[in-house]
């Protein structure tokens, strides 16, 4: 499943790239053009940012990434 998702995050990527020159090149008199182009673009990127974070939490999720060292968790309330 996980190369799946990053088998439709490259595809959706290169939508949004191809979609979003056409959309910037296209004639500004050709909107419907434009349009169409630019909305691809969108769905491509969303699509993209969208299995981009679920590669992520599931690299997370089987220690694939690396580390982070983070600040231990106190067990008392901050002195205000």
């Amino acid at each position: 499943m996980t190369k799946l998702i990053a088998i439709i995050n490259v595809i959706a990527w290169a939508g949004f790239w191809a979609f979003g020159y056409l959309a910037l090149t296209a004639d500004p008199a050709n909107g419907r053009e434009v349009l169409i182009a630019g909305g691809l673009a969108a769905l491509g990127g969303g699509i993209g940012v969208f299995t981009f974070l679920r590669c992520a939490r599931r690299c997370d999720a089987t220690g694939y990434s690396k580390t982070y060292k983070r600040a231990p968790a106190s067990s008392e309330e901050p002195q205000v």
